[in-house]
């Protein structure tokens, strides 16, 4: 432009180079406006100003951060906060226009459904669902989705119809996912769907016929009116269960189960039974390739020989109490009419976890109309296609999903609708972190459209959990020993019963079930936290695990090694049924194996093993023993009498102070308190935890009552070699030093471990 500008604008150039020339210099140096400063300030004014803003700006929050008001920050982070806090949907329930249906089907009608996703062409097993008499077959394209898609018998949804049917929930959905078929679930009871089997396109129905595994009628001639076989009610803390196991196969989890879960593979001591009639959503079993996760699909993998595993098909149906959980997935499900309203795929998590956080979020939800679970024998073949889906795609489940089921337990809510509920459940969980707002408004967008297509939400009834449960008598049990089918360990088949190494798991998980273990990890969490979960979470309650630095996505919480005894209290807080807290740091090994003669009622500390546990004296060393000394002598000296004449009798001479490594203690229930209280003596002193440690310990107790189980651990200040199998021995308690920083380091501590418990070498 500015070239254009000045061609137009001069006087036709005389011929010549000279005056070309000339010309050129006249246009180059043309006259110049007068550079004052008055003329220069007003020119550029705005400039001016909004730099010197920039700058107040940053000097400002400079100030308020370093050495300002501190209280006046506070004030401006708290308001940056506000406008990132989840907004409550306002939904007027009473003024939602119905849905004019403006499809080709605007007068089908049927009440049995199977809806599919569809990303490739038909396959065998698509062709088969469509066979199956009395069910009509809804398939919902997405962007990968073959335009020429069809199937004789099937109704097919492309994208573009999809987005034409008017339905809210549209705006949400991801172009290339299966959870699409939320648009499809919408559409059948649009078209008056009373009963809808979630299915995918690479099962057959075993039989050709879903009334012969499933409930299809619940009511009326055709409904089977039988007592069901159900878990028992009589442990409380038990939340979640593993229904692999009722139907023979001990060693396979589903997909969804916590990984803290997988060690708990005894059978049931018995059952309970429960009416029939309200198993609202039904739960298939899958032989062949089973529903389960990325960790055991590629730890059980010998080759490329596809998955062939086989469930009893004898074995009872089972239902689940009010209070107990079981994954539930989006392809082998049948819901009833009452709990359509369940069918909501979130968007705001991964691929995989998307249909295992709806199947809890409805389990929850259920209760809330006197509906429960219930799990059937083999229902479908599912074929292993050997394409196993990256871990990455199921990190929403490994991370979250045993919060997520506590949580779930213990919400309540005292609205008096259930569209109420299943929102203000959904808002919860979205300020919880398990699922985004986006989730949030997606809810209110999905229970808006089942009041559009004409679906009436079912009653409330009272919640069982908030009754007293009534004791089981002894005619109340039901016995049912499951079989043990051949199944697969790290490709080896498993052909016997219950051999002595599960027998010994399980002798461990009973001791130590009710134990939570703390882990402070020094190395990289990115790398080792999982692995220790996989490990220790086959033995223990729960696995907390700390860092000095915080990740949500591996839900390892922040605490500075210095003084995490401080941070303690708030995981005895969360534990309140837990017998005992055993405290780990990651370069020690526990063999746990040797750990069941200790008693539980008593503290555990290594303070007769002299290398971990010195006493110093602060005469001739360094300012800081002397500095923790007086921190030690003040603490001491605002002790109650008992703390402090256990203290002074163990600690004989006033001049010195216990160090303890902390590699390894143990808290029962009974000291939790006293552990808390000194905890909050210390206050705002900056106590080192090898010192605060052995302080609360011998304060707490006398040394004489501590059990020695920890004696018989091998420590090594200065071993021989990194990680040197010389040093590992499966006949002492812990091990220490170990180092493990990464994956390889892990797979080599589970083989060397492998000969105090020979089924780690499943993980």
């Amino acid at each position: 432009m500015l070239v254009q500008d000045r061609s137009s604008s001069a006087p036709k150039s005389p011929k010549g180079p000279k005056s070309k020339l000339r010309n050129t210099l006249q246009n180059r140096f043309s006259e110049a406006k007068a550079l004052d400063f008055s003329t220069w300030f007003s020119d550029n004014l705005y400039k001016i100003i909004t730099v010197l803003l920039l700058i107040a700006t940053v000097a400002a929050l400079f100030f308020l951060r370093n050495v300002g008001d501190t209280a006046a920050l506070l004030c401006f982070e708290t308001q940056a906060k506000n406008l990132e806090k989840i907004q409550f949907p306002n939904v007027n329930w009473n003024s939602i226009s119905p849905i004019t249906d403006k499809s080709p089907y605007v007068n089908f009608r049927t009440e049995r459904w199977i809806v599919v996703s569809v990303s490739n062409y038909p396959t065998d097993s698509l062709r088969n669902l469509v066979k199956i008499r009395g069910w009509q077959v809804l398939a919902i394209g997405n962007s990968k989705t073959p335009s020429d898609w069809s199937l004789k018998g099937a109704i097919f949804l492309s994208l573009e119809q999809q987005a034409q049917l008017g339905f809210r929930v549209v705006d949400f959905l991801p172009y290339d996912s299966y959870v699409r078929k939320t648009v499809g679930y919408l559409f059948a009871i649009q078209h008056g769907a009373k009963k809808i089997f979630d299915a995918d396109d690479r099962g057959d129905v075993i039989d050709g016929d879903l009334g012969k595994h499933f409930d299809v009628e619940l009511v009326g001639e055709d409904a089977r009116q039988e007592v069901i076989l159900q878990y028992s009610h009589d442990n409380p803390n038990r939340t979640v269960i593993n229904p692999y196991i009722h139907f023979g196969q001990r060693s396979v989890w589903p997909r969804g189960l916590p990984l803290e879960n997988v060690g708990e593979i005894g059978h049931e001591e018995f059952y309970t039974e429960v009416f029939g009639g309200k198993q609202f959503i039904q739960q298939g079993i899958s032989n062949g390739l089973p529903d389960v996760d990325s960790v055991f699909y590629f730890t059980r993998k010998s080759s490329l020989e596809a998955f062939d595993i086989r469930f009893d098909e004898h074995t009872p149906k089972v239902a689940l109490p009010q209070g107990m959980m079981v994954p539930v997935n989006s392809f082998n499900t049948i819901y009833h009419s009452s709990a359509f309203w369940g069918l909501m795929l979130p968007v705001s998590v991964s691929t995989m976890a998307s249909d295992v956080l709806r199947g809890y979020w409805g389990q929850r939800l259920l209760w809330e109309i006197g509906g429960y679970v219930v799990v059937y024998p083999p229902t479908v073949h599912r074929y292993d296609r050997i394409e196993g889906y990256p871990f990455s795609e199921e990190k929403d489940l490994h991370v979250n999903v045993g919060r997520l089921i506590k949580f779930l337990v213990s919400w309540r809510s005292n609205k008096h609708r259930l569209f109420e509920k299943v929102l203000e459940l959904s808002f919860a969980m979205a300020e919880e972190g398990f699922w985004s707002d986006k989730d949030l408004k997606f809810t209110a967008a999905w229970l808006q459209d089942l009041l559009a297509v004409g679906y009436q939400q079912p009653r409330l009834m009272s919640l069982e959990l908030d009754r007293p449960r009534a004791s089981i008598g002894h005619g109340d049990r039901k016995e049912f020993v499951p079989q043990k089918l051949p199944s697969v360990h790290l490709g080896v088949e498993e052909t016997g019963t219950v051999n002595y190494e599960i027998a010994n798991l399980i002798r461990w998980r009973k001791n130590f079930g009710n134990v939570v273990l703390i882990m402070f990890c020094n190395g990289p969490v990115e790398r080792t936290a999982l692995e220790w979960r996989l490990l220790y979470g086959r033995i223990f309650k729960t696995v907390i695990i700390f860092s000095g630095a915080k990740n949500p996505d591996l839900a390892v919480e922040q605490g500075q090694w210095e003084q995490l005894y401080k941070h303690l209290p708030k995981i005895f807080d969360r534990y309140t049924s837990a017998e005992g807290f055993l405290f780990l740091q990651d370069d020690t090994i526990l063999n746990y194996w040797n750990l069941l003669q200790a008693d539980r009622n008593k503290l555990w500390i290594a303070n007769k093993v002299s290398k971990s546990w010195t006493t110093v004296s602060t005469n001739g060393n360094s300012d800081w023993f002397s500095k923790q000394a007086d921190m030690v002598k003040k603490v001491v000296s605002m002790m109650q009498a008992h703390f402090q004449v256990n203290y002074k009798e163990s600690m004989t001479d006033s001049q010195s102070i216990a160090i303890y490594s902390s590699e390894v203690f143990y808290i029962p229930r009974r000291f939790v308190a006293d552990f808390v209280e000194l905890v909050n003596l210390v206050g705002g002193l900056e106590i080192h935890q090898k010192v605060a440690i052995p302080m609360f310990f011998v304060s707490m107790d006398s040394p004489q009552n501590f059990d020695p189980v920890l004696s018989s651990m091998i420590y090594k200040q200065n071993p021989p070699t990194n990680n040197s199998s010389t040093l590992y021995s499966a006949q002492a308690t812990a091990v220490h030093p170990w180092n493990v920083s990464s994956e390889q380091d892990f797979i080599k501590l589970i083989r060397i471990m492998a000969e105090g418990d020979p089924l780690l070498m499943e993980l």
